[in-house]
């Protein structure tokens, strides 16, 4: 049976609200919770990005039940790979084994803030070393690493759970599906598209968990709904390979200016229909996903979801796998 997620959006909410709407998620039978890990938000108009770890580390404790996952996180700018294993083990223990590592190549955008940003294939060779890092550490080995983008003189982690901590890798075509394959234990697929899981399946990932992420924009004005979702949400449509290279906010500002509100609405479903928010959610099924994570778009707006969710969303979704 498929399992069902609630998407903490920090570009769009700050840290203290994003602890209560995981508790409020849980109690709505939310199945698990993913937390986005930005440095910035997309648009300057979703206005937030707190630091993930820190909400995880709070959500971890003040939750009881869920899921908890990075979704997803870069372990080759930004942050070293060796904290990111140490971050990785605590947040597992914290949650008594709820926690998976979600791990990705990254963003410009949030990850441009402590230096140059490479190009793609050096990115892959970077994600390669870190997995190898990582994983070794969660392993409980004691690790020392030379390689051409990471050097790990000696390292251990002292303090990590028994039976290591699942890592799950984004994925967006060949080259990382068959990364996911081979060192990941779930794929995150960034689009609907079912030749992702063939890839995966065939590089090793065949059993094994396949996330996706849908966003929605619940309310019971449509009009108003799709409004806020062109407002915050008119980046989506951008693609992968744009959507990994622009800098700034401003940035997705430019690319996005002659986006109208019909086309995001085309890819956001909009208003109080049910059925329309059930079928985005089946896109991603029918594509082999296993999870599939719902971003409510707007930070003032999710309490009403979270009712909707546990009220009609969830039993319709659960009716139909």
């Amino acid at each position: 049976m498929a399992e069902f997620g609630y998407t903490l959006m920090g570009e769009q909410t700050g840290p203290t609200q994003l602890v209560g709407d995981a508790v409020r998620a849980e109690r709505a039978g939310f199945d698990f919770a993913v937390v986005s890990d930005h440095y910035n938000p997309w648009l300057a108009a979703q206005g937030h990005s707190p630091y993930a770890w820190s909400v995880l580390g709070a959500v971890a404790y003040a939750t009881r039940r869920m899921g908890l996952m990075s979704f997803v996180t870069c372990p080759i700018r930004r942050y070293h790979p060796a904290v990111v294993a140490q971050k990785a083990a605590t947040v597992g223990l914290m949650s008594q084994g709820r926690f998976t590592l979600g791990l990705g190549a990254g963003e410009n955008l949030n990850e441009h803030v402590v230096g140059a940003w490479p190009h793609v294939s050096q990115r892959h060779d970077m994600l390669v070393e870190a997995m190898a890092i990582i994983r070794s550490l969660l392993a409980g080995e004691q690790l020392r690493f030379g390689g051409e983008y990471f050097d790990v003189p000696e390292a251990r982690l002292w303090d990590r759970p028994p039976d290591g901590v699942p890592i799950a890798l984004a994925a967006s075509g060949p080259d990382s599906c068959e990364l996911a394959g081979e060192y990941a234990d779930a794929m995150i697929a960034v689009k609907p598209a079912p030749e992702l899981a063939h890839l995966f399946d065939a590089a090793g990932g065949a059993g094994k968990p396949r996330y996706g992420q849908v966003a929605v924009c619940y309310g019971a004005d449509e009009a108003r709904c799709r409004k806020l979702a062109h407002e915050q949400w008119r980046w989506g449509g951008l693609g992968w390979p744009v959507m990994a290279e622009l800098p700034e906010p401003r940035s997705f500002e430019a690319a996005t200016a002659t986006v109208r509100e019909e086309d995001v609405a085309a890819l956001v479903p909009c208003g109080p229909d049910v059925d329309r928010h059930v079928a985005a959610v089946r896109r991603f099924l029918d594509a082999g996903c296993t999870h599939v994570a719902l971003v409510q778009v707007g930070g003032d707006e999710q309490e009403a979801f979270l009712g909707f969710a546990e009220n009609d969303l969830l039993p319709a979704l659960r009716a139909e796998t």
